[in-house]
């Protein structure tokens, strides 16, 4: 069960950092991100599984799935968040408008998509394999380390690369940002292709443990926001670290309640440690007044 949380974790984790950036460098709470999760996953069934696609292996195919993904985040930027930027459109305003998008965008992709679970071709049935004494299923070991490796990567590119600078920057202060020099519209645009290629790959991983489904993404995106709130708004490590947290407690809570009440539990933890750490886990106080 803890390996499997620590599955669930690296999905989770995937897809929560580049929604805690977008919260970090606009201050928008993205309610279609888990839409942007179910994409990824619709994608590489395209490529990989579906009659109208080439047939590519699922490693293949989740090229392209991602690359679409992180387009998709560009265009949404571009078409939607950018307009309502300019016209200085509240925050509140544009939570509601994301909520409407989550709407429209499942709806869409279950006319498209059809309501069936979907299974992808490849590493389904896999037998479990010894590692250290615990029984492990190859697919959800494959899922931990490449989560692992790909949320090292952003770590190192937030940290050590200019255009990373200019994101933590603008998440800072977008006026101190702007008046330095920082295009603050292309580190924008820079965050959503981020938040959209990443929230693509965690629901490719997530179809490749569970199933390929048109609300797949909206079911994981309360575990998703605990992961954020958990680990810290708009801090990209809380995020991750968040994401694993919330993974093993949601897996290792089945030990002692019902699996339907796996996820209820996962936001019960939330509640409990933000009553002791209103910030999160690696959140910073903020002084009011």
């Amino acid at each position: 069960l803890f390996v499997a949380g620590l599955k669930l974790g690296a999905v989770i984790a995937l897809s929560a950092v580049g929604l805690s950036l977008i919260f970090a460098v606009t201050g928008l709470v993205n309610f279609a991100h888990g839409e942007m999760v179910t994409l990824g996953a619709v994608f590489a069934y395209f490529f990989h599984t579906s009659e109208a696609g080439p047939g590519w292996s699922l490693i293949l195919a989740a090229i392209p799935a991602v690359l679409l993904g992180a387009a998709i985040g560009w265009a949404q930027d571009r078409s939607i968040w950018r307009p309502l930027r300019r016209r200085n459109m509240g925050l509140v305003s544009m939570m509601v408008v994301s909520i409407g998008l989550s709407f429209a965008l499942r709806h869409i992709i279950l006319v498209i998509f059809g309501g069936q679970r979907r299974l992808y071709a490849d590493y389904t049935g896999q037998g479990p394999i010894e590692l250290l004494g615990i029984p492990v299923v190859p697919k959800h070991l494959v899922t931990i380390v490449v989560a692992l490796v790909v949320l090292g990567a952003i770590g190192l590119f937030l940290q050590r690369t200019k255009v990373g600078t200019a994101l933590r920057a603008v998440s800072d202060n977008v006026d101190l940002a702007e008046s330095s020099g920082i295009d603050v519209n292309r580190v924008i645009s820079l965050t959503w292709i981020l938040a959209g290629g990443l929230a693509a790959l965690g629901g490719i991983f997530f179809g490749l443990n569970e199933a390929v489904q048109w609300d797949m993404g909206f079911r994981l995106l309360l575990l998703i926001f605990s992961a954020v709130v958990l680990g810290g708004l708009g801090t990209a490590y809380g995020a991750m670290l968040g994401g694993f947290v919330v993974g093993v407690a949601v897996e290792m809570s089945t030990l002692f309640v019902a699996s339907e009440l796996k996820t209820a539990i996962g936001l019960l933890l939330l509640i409990v440690i933000l009553l002791f750490r209103p910030q999160g886990i690696l959140g910073s106080r903020e002084r009011i007044g």
